[in-house]
C-alpha cells in the first residue's frame, strides 16, 4: 500500500483528520443513494461523482474498500417528512403503475446515467424494500431500550429521551434547546410526544399501496431507518466512511447517529463526508424546487437554459473542478470552459500513450526542468491527499501537460528530464486522469482506422500542393470536433479544444 497522509474534513469534529481506518487495509463506506422516483438531475450526478472519486482513491492507495450505496424505493415521504405521501407511490398513482415499476425503471435510469458518467459500480447496493425484516429489529431494539414509543400502530423515536443520555445535533452543530423553541407547536392532532420526534414506523392508512406487517401494525418503514440496518447489516455497527450530500446531514444523518446511539451505543461511522449542493443562479437545485436539469437533458440539450449539449465526460469534469465540499455553480459558461478543460486533458492523455524516453546526446539533463515535474508529481498527490482536492489536483496535471505537449512537439528532449522523471510524469498524469479522476476519451463517431486515412490524404494532398482538397479535410475533420496539426516531422490530429 502507498504511503500517504491523507486527510478527511470530518463533519462530525469539523476538522481534517488524518486517515486511520478501523481495520486497516479494509475500509467500510455507506453513501446514501438516490430516492428512485424521477430521473437523475445534476445534483445526482455530483454525489455519486465525489463519493466515485473517494473511492477510486482510497482505491489506488492500496485500500479494500467495501463501497455500498443505497437505493430508497420506500418511506420517503413528501418534504423529507413524517406525514403525506410516499414520493414513489404518489409517482405511481400518477402514472398507473406499481410502486415497483416506478422504482425499477428509474433505478435502472439511475445506473445507465452512472454509467455514462464512468462511476464504478458500488460493492453492495442494497434496497430498503429489501430489507424490511431487519428494519422492524431496529425498530423492536430502539423501543426496548426505551427511545421510542408507539402511538396508533406507529412508532417514533423519542429525540428528548435520547439527548438526556446522548447528545443530540451533534453533526448538524444544531442546539436541542433552540430546535425545541423553533419547532412548531403540535396542532392536537399529531401522534407524537414532541415536533422533533420521528417516525421509525407507520402506521398505513387504507390507500397507501406499500406496507408490510409487523408487530405494531400493517405498515412501512420511516425513511431514516433503511440506512441504519443496511450500513450496519453490510458494514457492522461502526464503520469508516459515511457518506451523502450536505442536505442529508439534518435530519437524516443526524437521526441515523442518534439511531445508531440508541440500539448500538456507538456512532455509526466514524468519518462524516458531506458533498455541497449544486447551485443555478444562486439557489440550490432540487427536484422540490423545479429548477433542476435531469442528465439525458444535460446530455443532448433539451432544456430551455441550455445553449448546447454537453457529453458526460463533459459533466464529469466540470463536478471535478470544484471541491466537493464547496458550492459549484451551474452556468453554459462553466460548462463550456469545463469542455475545453476535458478536452485538453485528454489530448494530452492520448499524446502521453505515445511518447518513449529517447536519450539526445546534443540535451544533457536539466534540473531545474526536471524538479518542476517532481514538485508537479507531488502536489497533485498532496492535493488528493488533502481531503480529495479534486480541483487543485487537476491545476497541477496542466502543469504537467505543458511538459508532455512540449516534449510531443519536439520543444523539449525527453533527456532533458531523466528517464526517471519521465516515466513518473507519464505515470502520474495517466494514473489521474483515468485512475483517480475517473475521465474516458469519449470516441467521436470516426474511428481511428478512418482517421488514420484521412490523414494520409491530408498529407497527399499537401505534398501535391492541392490546397482546395486541404481545407477541404480539414473541415469534414472539424465538423467531427477533430482538429489536424501539422507538425516540423509528421501530421497528427487531438479533439477541438
Amino acid at each position: 500500500m502507498q504511503s500517504h497522509d491523507l486527510k478527511l474534513f470530518n463533519t462530525l469534529t469539523r476538522q481534517k483528520e488524518k486517515f486511520e481506518p478501523l481495520s486497516p487495509p479494509h475500509v467500510g463506506m455507506y453513501v446514501c443513494g438516490p430516492t428512485v422516483y424521477g430521473d437523475a438531475h445534476l445534483g445526482h450526478a455530483r454525489a455519486a461523482v465525489s463519493f466515485d472519486v473517494v473511492f477510486r482513491y482510497l482505491s489506488f492507495l492500496g485500500y479494500k474498500v467495501r463501497y455500498v450505496r443505497n437505493i430508497t424505493d420506500v418511506g420517503h415521504l413528501e418534504a423529507d417528512s413524517d406525514d403525506g405521501e410516499d414520493k414513489i407511490a404518489k409517482k405511481a398513482k400518477l402514472e398507473q403503475l406499481e410502486p415497483m415499476e416506478v422504482a425499477q425503471h428509474y433505478a435502472e435510469s439511475y445506473h445507465r446515467d452512472m454509467e455514462l458518467l464512468n462511476t464504478l459500480t458500488p460493492s453492495i447496493e442494497p434496497r430498503a424494500t429489501g430489507h424490511i425484516p431487519e428494519q422492524i429489529q431496529l425498530v423492536k431494539d430502539i423501543l426496548r431500550e426505551g427511545l421510542a414509543y408507539e402511538v396508533n400502530g406507529s412508532v417514533y423515536f423519542d429525540v428528548l429521551a435520547y439527548n438526556e443520555k446522548t447528545k443530540y445535533g451533534r453533526l448538524s452543530g444544531r442546539v436541542i434547546e433552540e430546535l425545541v423553541s423553533g419547532s412548531r407547536e403540535l396542532d392536537g392532532q399529531s401522534e407524537k410526544r414532541n415536533a422533533l420526534d420521528f417516525a421509525l414506523w407507520k402506521k398505513a392508512a387504507p390507500e397507501h399501496l406499500m406496507k408490510w406487517p409487523s408487530p405494531w401494525s400493517l405498515g412501512f418503514p420511516g425513511w431514516h431507518l433503511e440506512c441504519t440496518a443496511m450500513s450496519s447489516k453490510y458494514l457492522g455497527h461502526h464503520f469508516d466512511i459515511h457518506g451523502g450530500g450536505m442536505d442529508l446531514m439534518f435530519p437524516h444523518h443526524e437521526c441515523e447517529i442518534a439511531q445508531g446511539n440508541a440500539c448500538n451505543h456507538q456512532d455509526p461511522a466514524k468519518y462524516w463526508l458531506h458533498n455541497n449542493m449544486i447551485t443555478i443562479n444562486g439557489q440550490k437545485m432540487g427536484k422540490s424546487l423545479g429548477n433542476f436539469i435531469t442528465l439525458q437533458q444535460l446530455f443532448n440539450g433539451d432544456h430551455a437554459v441550455l445553449e448546447q449539449a454537453y457529453s458526460p465526460m463533459t459533466i464529469r469534469y466540470f463536478i471535478l473542478t470544484a471541491h466537493y465540499r464547496s458550492t459549484l455553480d451551474f452556468s453554459n459558461q462553466a460548462l463550456q470552459a469545463a469542455q475545453k478543460g476535458y478536452k485538453k486533458l485528454i489530448n494530452g492523455f492520448r499524446i502521453s500513450g505515445m511518447l518513449k524516453y529517447t536519450e539526445d546526446p546534443g540535451s544533457a539533463m536539466d534540473e531545474k526542468q526536471a524538479d518542476q515535474v517532481k514538485k508537479s508529481v507531488r502536489a497533485a498527490y498532496a492535493a488528493m491527499d488533502d481531503d480529495f482536492n479534486t480541483a487543485q489536483a487537476i491545476g497541477h496535471l496542466f502543469n504537467l501537460l505543458k511538459k508532455i505537449n512540449s516534449i510531443y512537439t519536439g520543444q523539449l528532449s525527453p533527456s532533458v528530464l531523466g528517464r526517471e522523471v519521465f516515466d513518473q510524469m507519464i505515470t502520474t498524469f495517466r494514473s489521474f486522469v483515468t485512475e483517480i479522476l475517473g475521465l474516458l476519451e469519449e470516441k467521436v463517431d470516426a474511428q481511428e482506422p478512418l482517421l488514420e486515412m484521412l490523414l494520409t490524404l491530408y498529407q497527399e494532398a499537401k505534398t501535391e500542393r492541392d490546397y482546395r482538397r486541404v481545407d477541404e479535410i480539414r473541415a469534414n475533420l472539424k465538423t467531427l470536433g477533430i482538429i489536424v496539426k501539422d507538425m516540423k516531422n509528421k501530421i497528427d490530429w487531438a479533439y477541438e479544444e
